[in-house]
């Protein structure tokens, strides 16, 4: 996603900035573009594809804060292991 940073990008620009199989690309540009992460733009045969503007704030709301789980007491098993 940090290529689309600098603003939308076709296909084949992002294929030759991201080092992976052209179908795997395209897989996760789809999954992107569900989640609603990425907009899909068709400009004639190629799409173009943009960062959604509310990309960054919804990943920042979802993804865990570094060190949350030690500051809020360890697990949330709610108590210790009685494994051997």
């Amino acid at each position: 996603m940090t290529v689309l940073t600098d603003g939308p990008l076709c296909v084949c620009d992002i294929k030759e900035r991201v080092p992976v199989p052209g179908n795997l690309l395209s897989y996760h540009l789809k999954v992107l573009r569900t989640s609603g992460l990425v907009s899909a733009s068709r400009r004639g045969r190629w799409v173009d594809y943009a960062l959604a503007d509310d990309a960054r704030a919804r990943l920042v709301a979802a993804l865990p804060v570094p060190g949350a789980a030690a500051a809020s007491g360890g697990s949330s098993s709610g108590g210790s292991s009685s494994r051997p």
